[in-house]
């Protein structure tokens, strides 16, 4: 029984902790976890070169991508949108340390 009533605790917490809203904050501004991964995700592959193709950073920017997450909108009429759009691409740069708030742009998760 002992065990039993220690798996159903295990599960709920568990469960709970699973419906916390992790985010990533830069000052003021804070983004969900999955949206800032999407975030990263667009800019790696910007950042990858290709041989063919040769982009200059200076020039490049998130808000020019259509499968940018709505969230980031209101960041992209910034001066400093992408300043802003690197710092959370480092705060993300291994994602784990987000998950489990190792990281302190990371909150919302015990």
């Amino acid at each position: 029984m002992k065990g039993f009533v220690f798996f159903t605790i295990l599960a709920v917490l568990l469960l709970v902790h699973s419906s916390q809203a992790v985010y990533v904050q830069d000052g003021d501004l804070k983004f969900p976890l999955e949206s800032v991964k999407k975030l990263k995700k667009l800019m790696d592959e910007i950042n990858r070169v290709n041989p063919r193709m040769v982009l200059s950073r200076a020039r490049y920017s998130p808000c020019d991508e259509k499968d940018l997450p709505e969230e980031f909108q209101p960041v992209c009429k910034r001066e400093d949108a992408l300043a802003i759009f690197e710092r959370l691409n480092l705060a993300v740069r291994e994602d784990y340390l987000c998950e489990i708030c190792a990281n302190a742009a990371c909150a919302g998760c015990f």
